[in-house]
């Protein structure tokens, strides 16, 4: 099959839609489940590349949960802490390389995640697909399926889940088409490999990049290679943890990522793993009373009496002292960027969200400053000399 015919396009209005192959071979998935839509497939080929790569440079299981063609988040399955099992909500579950893999990139930015679309590097296993039928997905795209991971899917959505088994011995042409306006566009493949070797170029006075930082390095430029750019990823402990995508301004990417990052350690904080909700709350509305609990429109919410449909008794106030000191004590991060750091003031902001290593093509009029400002903090920064726009 060459051809696969679409319900609609982006939007209802554009019709017809398909995605097929133009040189007559056969299209290299087999859906397995469901009836994908268009963006369906565009996060699927994204976030497929993303962890195929990123398995491949670090030799470890990969996941990824994309919403509107980028990375809501991205992981390797390294194992969770007890914390970490906790704030994913996974605790008690079976848990196997690829399902934690998949509890890292959900966890990342749970609110983001919502209505994700799954894409993992290796099998789905039973235990990866109990997390997903727990979640709100729109589908899931895998280089095979366990028979009991399958039966587990195929009842998601009333038997509607969209499940894609993926080619691995796909190799696309090396040129890329596409059609703007009716104007064709025409460009080689991103084809740049992502590695260790990316970060021999070290500019600043510490030069100690440990193993770990340099997969997580590593795991924030792969990431940034198939996210909408402008942006910026941030990655700890093999497991992006804020990225920020699309914004025009890079210190606004570098804002957006930190400040995402800056809650995915506040869920971390006490006061918010001992919440005390309501039994039987869903998920969705749990994980939107945490981003609020952490907001500073927590204090109105909690006045207003809204939280007694969440929690059994009101909660303390988690003040901004308490947060600011919280996140304070964040350390051991790493930063990548898809484009050249223009002023220090995106150092700046990246080391109050805990950053010590960096990642960035260099090539700015201004990289003296930049280099100048990450020396201020002892941080370790190499110049890839890539940049990595995707659009």
């Amino acid at each position: 099959m060459n051809e696969l015919e679409l319900k609609y396009g982006c939007n209802p209005n554009q019709k017809p839609s398909r995605i097929y192959m133009e040189n007559g071979a056969d299209l290299p998935i087999e859906v397995l489940n469901g009836k994908p839509g268009y963006i369906n497939f565009m996060d699927a080929f994204n976030s497929w590349q993303l962890v195929r790569e990123a398995a491949a440079a670090t030799g470890q299981p990969a996941a990824a949960s994309f919403k509107h063609v980028s990375p809501a988040g991205a992981a390797i399955g390294l194992p969770l802490s007890d914390i970490e099992k906790h704030i994913y909500f996974v605790e008690g579950m079976e848990l196997s390389p690829i399902a934690n893999a998949y509890a890292r990139a959900r966890g990342a930015d749970r609110l983001c995640s919502y209505g994700d679309w799954i894409a993992l590097s290796h099998e789905c296993d039973e235990a990866t697909a109990r997390i997903i039928a727990l979640e709100v997905s729109d589908g899931v795209i895998a280089p095979s399926y366990s028979d009991a991971a399958l039966e587990i899917l195929k009842s998601k959505r009333k038997g509607g889940y969209n499940v894609i088994k993926m080619d691995t011995e796909y190799v696309p042409a090396p040129v890329e088409t596409r059609l703007i306006y009716g104007i064709g566009f025409e460009q080689g493949r991103n084809e740049l490999p992502i590695d260790a070797s990316c970060l021999e170029n070290i500019v600043t006075d510490n030069k100690d990049l440990p193993d770990a930082a340099k997969d997580d390095l590593v795991l924030a430029l792969i990431t940034l290679k198939y996210t909408q750019s402008n942006s910026v990823c941030y990655v700890k402990n093999g497991q992006a943890i804020g990225i920020g995508a699309g914004q025009q301004s890079r210190i606004h990417c570098t804002r957006l990522a930190g400040n995402k990052a800056d809650n995915w350690l506040l869920r971390q904080h006490p006061k918010v793993l001992e919440l005390p909700f309501v039994e039987g709350i869903a998920r969705p509305i749990r994980d939107n009373a945490i981003d609020v609990y952490i907001s500073e429109e927590h204090d109105d919410v909690l006045r207003d009496g809204a939280w007694q449909e969440i929690f059994t008794v009101q909660p303390d106030v988690l003040t901004r002292e308490e947060k600011a000191e919280w996140c304070a004590s964040q350390s051991g991060v790493s930063i990548g960027s898809d484009a050249f750091f223009p002023f220090g003031d995106n150092i700046e902001r990246a080391r109050k969200s805990g950053v010590q290593y960096v990642a960035e093509p260099g090539g700015s009029i201004r990289d003296d400053n930049v280099i100048e400002t990450a020396n201020k903090y002892n941080m370790v920064m190499a110049f890839t000399g890539s940049r990595l726009f995707h659009h």
